[in-house]
C-alpha cells in the first residue's frame, strides 16, 4: 500500500484504562486515537499507519448485547472507513477474546474490512472467529505482552507491504485460519501427495498443505425417563467452595477440583460458601453462592419429588483461564465418582468466557463417561463451540443463576426456572446440539 493506511483499533475496558471487572459492563465507547497498547502499536508502526481511533467495550457487555454491540461498533466503523482493524491481544481472556472475535465478524463479513488480532491458541474466541481474523499467537496471559504487541506489528506491517495480501500462516505468523486458497505450484497434486506418502513411509518429517480441524464431539447420552427417581448432581466450572477455600483453588489456571460435602446443606449462603474465581466479579456470588450453585432450589425440587435425591456432594473447579487438557482431566475423575456414587444426571454450571470453555469440556468428559449433562451457561456460543449437546442459557456472568436487583422471592423464582429448564433438557431425546431457550 503507498499511502499511509488508517486503522481502527478495538480493546476492553481494562486495557482501555477505564477500570476492572466493575466496569465490565460498559457498552461501546469510542476515544480520538491510540489508548493503552495502541500507543505502542502506533508507535511501532511509525510513519506507515496511524491508530485513528479506539474503541472501547466491556466485556461483560459484548458477550451479553452481542448484537446491540456489534451493531454499535458497525457504526463506528462504517463512519471512520478504516483500511485495517487491530484488535488485543486478548491472551487467554475468554470474554475478551470473544469480543475481539465478534468485531472481526462484524469488520471482514460485513464490512470487507480486514482484521488483525492476537490470541492463545485456547482462547475459545479463536476457534470460533478465526476465519474472520489473522490472529497472531499470544502467551497464554498479559505478561506475554512483550512479545505480543511487535508480533502483531511485523503482522501489520506484512500486510502494509504486500498492499493486504498476506502470504502463508507459517511465513507471516499468524495462526490457520481453515481457509483454502487457490495458488500455482510447480508440482501437481498427486506428485506432491505421492512425496508426503513417501516421507510418511519412511517416518520422514512432513507438511500437509490443508491440517484438518479437530470436531471432537461426543453422542448425547439417552434422556432421563425417570427424574422422579433419579439421582442428579450439581458441579461448577465457577469457583464456588466451602468458606475459606480448604483445597486451596487457584483463582485463575486452576490445577484441582474440590469435592464437598453437602448432605446437611439445604441452602448456600454467605457464611458458609464463597466464589474463588478471578474471573468475575465475586460480590453477588459470595452475597449468595445458590447464584452460581443452585443448592436452595435443587433442594425444594427434592422435597417436592420432582427428582429423586441430590447428590450429597458437588464438585468445582475455577474455569478462569484453566486449560482443556487440566479441564477433560478433572471431569473424567469427577465422572467416575458421579458414577460409583449412583448419580444418574448432572447439571454443570458455568460463569465467563474460559469459565465456559472450561465447563463445557467438563460436559464433554462427563457425557463420554455414560452420564445426561447439561451445560447452565452465559456465554453460550462458546458452550456450543466446545461441543456441549445440552445448554440452558443463564442469566448474567456474575449471577448465572439470579438476579440481585430482585427480592428473594423473584430471584429465586428465576433460579427455579432454570434449574426446571435443565431437568427438561436432561428429559429430552436429541440427535444434535440443543439450546433449550425460554418458551
Amino acid at each position: 500500500m503507498s499511502k499511509k493506511i488508517n486503522i481502527v483499533y478495538y480493546i476492553n475496558q481494562f486495557f482501555g484504562q477505564i477500570g476492572g471487572e466493575e466496569k465490565a459492563d460498559i457498552p461501546p465507547r469510542v476515544e480520538e486515537g491510540p489508548v493503552g497498547p495502541g500507543n505502542a502499536i502506533n508507535n511501532a508502526l511509525g510513519d506507515d499507519a496511524e491508530i485513528l481511533k479506539t474503541i472501547i467495550c466491556g466485556d461483560t457487555y459484548f458477550n451479553e448485547n452481542t448484537e446491540e454491540a456489534k451493531e454499535e461498533i458497525k457504526k463506528v466503523l462504517k463512519e471512520t472507513k478504516p483500511d485495517l482493524v487491530v484488535a488485543g491481544p486478548a491472551f487467554n481472556a475468554g470474554r475478551y477474546g470473544m469480543a475481539c472475535g465478534g468485531v472481526a465478524e462484524v469488520a471482514n463479513e460485513e464490512l470487507n474490512i480486514p482484521v488483525i488480532s492476537g490470541l492463545y491458541p485456547e482462547n475459545p474466541g479463536y476457534d470460533m472467529y478465526k476465519n474472520y481474523a489473522y490472529f497472531v499467537e499470544t502467551s497464554n496471559s498479559a505478561a506475554g505482552m512483550r512479545d505480543a504487541i511487535p508480533n502483531m506489528v511485523k503482522l501489520i506491517k506484512s500486510f502494509i507491504e504486500k498492499d493486504g495480501e498476506l502470504g502463508r500462516p507459517e511465513e507471516e505468523g499468524y495462526m490457520s485460519r481453515n481457509l483454502r486458497v487457490n495458488e500455482f505450484v510447480d508440482k501437481r497434486g498427486s506428485k506432491r501427495a505421492v512425496d508426503m506418502l513417501l516421507k510418511k513411509i519412511k517416518a520422514e518429517d512432513f507438511e500437509t498443505e490443508y491440517p484438518m480441524p479437530n470436531f471432537d464431539r461426543v453422542e448425547p447420552e439417552d434422556p432421563i425417563t425417570d427424574m422422579a427417581n433419579t439421582k442428579v448432581a450439581l458441579v461448577t466450572s465457577g469457583g464456588i467452595v466451602p468458606k475459606g477455600n480448604p483445597d486451596r483453588i487457584e483463582s485463575s489456571s486452576a490445577s484441582k477440583y474440590g469435592e464437598y460435602d453437602i448432605s446437611d446443606v439445604m441452602d448456600l449462603t454467605e457464611e458458609s460458601h464463597e466464589t474463588a474465581h478471578g474471573g468475575y466479579d465475586p460480590v453477588y456470588a459470595n452475597e449468595d453462592p445458590d447464584r452460581v450453585l443452585p443448592v436452595d432450589v435443587m433442594r425444594d425440587l427434592e422435597d417436592e419429588g420432582v427428582i429423586g435425591k441430590l447428590h450429597e456432594k458437588f464438585y468445582a473447579t475455577v474455569g478462569n483461564g484453566t486449560s482443556v487438557d487440566n479441564a477433560k482431566a478433572y471431569a473424567k475423575e469427577i465422572a467416575e465418582k458421579l458414577l460409583s456414587d449412583g448419580v444418574q444426571a448432572v447439571i454443570l454450571t458455568s460463569t465467563w468466557g474460559t469459565c465456559t470453555r472450561c465447563g463445557a469440556t467438563m460436559v464433554k468428559e462427563i457425557e463420554r463417561a455414560g452420564l445426561p449433562v447439561v451445560h447452565v451457561a452465559t456465554v453460550v456460543p462458546i458452550s456450543k463451540t466446545v461441543g456441549a449437546n445440552k445448554i440452558v442459557p443463564a442469566v448474567a456472568i456474575p449471577y448465572p443463576l439470579g438476579d440481585p436487583d430482585k427480592d428473594k422471592e423473584k430471584e429465586k423464582n428465576i433460579r427455579r426456572k432454570i434449574v426446571e429448564k435443565s431437568l427438561k433438557a436432561l428429559e429430552t431425546d436429541i440427535d444434535e446440539q440443543t439450546v433449550f431457550e425460554e418458551e
